[in-house]
């Protein structure tokens, strides 16, 4: 065992700390959280030499030094941490700390800082100094020396100083996606277009903790394959947030069709919602998810006023989650800037909701009217057809970072297709 620790040293030369803030919460069900977020960073860095494990409300990755740009990677997109730092893992001496704080001082005042701090935590009660006698000792040789000036209030660099198992000393902390890790509160189905909601709308939910999958709706000829390969790149951003998802795309054409011939026009859009409604509770039921998530903002468009969005609810078969309903346009294209799906969503090719969108739709129908006019309609033999066509695209966080990152070999899959009996198992992944 201890050959095989002295090994691990000398190929795992790096360290990075996370911190799991809201995880803490949990009390006696936190190793259930920690467990899952362990397994999700493990299932992203397969590509890379690194090594994972918690232990008192730390995440701790340990890694090769060319492995070092994947596991930040990794980290950015990780939920359930709220922040990460590289790490210098010094012995649990305070002569030791001293010079690695020393060290970051010097390195801050070469990036023009000209102030500091020190913040220490001792888990470890053995240690023979307390916190504040810690903070005072490691600063003194940057202070004693001249290099920073002490400001406790606005310092430019806050130098960290944690004893625990192992002592680590870090100045940088990079904030993250903070929430719960995705996997601890059941699947949701996503209607993802090549919008800006949907996407964000997505990542809001695998911050609460839940596994997305996606589903699109193509319109071919009617919609471009540009439209859908957007669609595929914002499977594949949101994939890396929520370790992996399966893009469901589902031909509808048929469908709008049969809409454009038999429905009222001011009805168009809102019947072709409840059709892509009906063809999600296929879908729901098929991969064994809880509920169905949109990205639907009140009062944005026609479609979301209150009347509609009761008879768009009026067709699901399971709870339908819209976690945007109360964000402005503001606030969504804000998210979508953070999380990178801004630019894709963006590029100027149209869904089918767009392409067939009436000149005056209906604002306020009533849940009896619609599904009148939806039994009219005849059409739920073809949404089947529809649902039945369907083709299935898995993506996964760890062939995103090993396509950029990788220090082992590994096989991609993401992108490719996969059966419908491989996307329903719940243990395929």
């Amino acid at each position: 065992m201890e050959t095989k620790e002295k090994l691990d040293d000398a190929l795992y030369t790096e360290t990075y700390l996370g911190k799991v803030g809201e995880l803490t919460l949990k009390g006696s069900n936190m190793h259930l959280f920690e467990k899952q977020l362990v397994t999700n960073a493990r299932v992203a860095l397969e590509s890379v030499d690194a090594k994972v494990h918690t232990q008192a409300g730390r995440l701790y990755v340990r890694c090769t030094a060319a492995s070092c740009p994947g596991v930040e990677y990794a980290l950015d997109h990780l939920l359930g941490i709220t922040g990460w730092a590289k790490v210098r893992a010094v012995d649990k001496d305070i002569s030791a700390i001293r010079s690695a704080v020393t060290e970051l001082a010097k390195e801050a005042k070469a990036q023009g800082a000209r102030s500091f701090k020190v913040e220490a935590r001792r888990e470890d009660k053995s240690f023979p100094l307390n916190s504040y006698q810690i903070c005072a000792q490691a600063a003194g040789e940057v202070f004693d020396n001249g290099i920073l000036t002490v400001d406790l209030h606005h310092p430019d660099v806050v130098m960290y100083v944690e004893v625990r198992k192992h002592c680590y000393v870090y100045s940088d902390q990079k904030k993250t996606c903070r929430g719960l890790p995705v996997g601890v509160s059941g699947k949701g189905l996503l209607l993802l277009s090549g919008g800006l909601d949907s996407p964000v709308a997505g990542y809001r939910m695998m911050r609460r903790g839940m596994k997305v999958e996606c589903v699109y709706f193509h319109s071919y000829p009617y919609t471009s394959e540009e439209a859908q390969k957007k669609v595929e790149d914002l499977a594949s951003i949101i994939a890396d947030y929520g370790v992996d998802t399966h893009l469901n795309i589902i031909p509808f054409t048929d469908v709008q069709m049969r809409i454009k011939q038999k429905a009222p026009e001011p009805y168009s859009t809102l019947m072709l919602r409840l059709c892509m409604m009906q063809a999600a509770n296929l879908l729901v039921q098929r991969i064994q998810a809880d509920c169905i998530i949109t990205g639907e903002s009140l009062g944005q468009v026609a479609s979301q006023t209150v009347e509609n969005l009761a008879v768009t609810e009026s067709f699901a078969q399971y709870p339908l989650l819209r976690p945007l309903l109360g964000m402005d346009k503001e606030e969504i294209v804000d998210t979508a800037r953070e999380i990178g799906t801004y630019d894709t969503s963006i590029l100027p090719y149209e869904d089918c909701c767009v392409l067939f969108s009436p000149r005056h739709p209906v604002l306020k129908a009533s849940v009896e009217e619609s599904q009148q006019i939806y039994r009219d309609m005849d059409i739920d033999a073809l949404v089947q057809q529809a649902f039945d066509a369907r083709k299935i695209i898995r993506y996964a966080a760890r062939d995103s970072i090993g396509s950029r990152f990788a220090t082992r070999p590994f096989v991609s899959q993401s992108g490719t297709l996969c059966s419908g009996k491989d996307h329903a198992a719940p243990d395929a992944r």
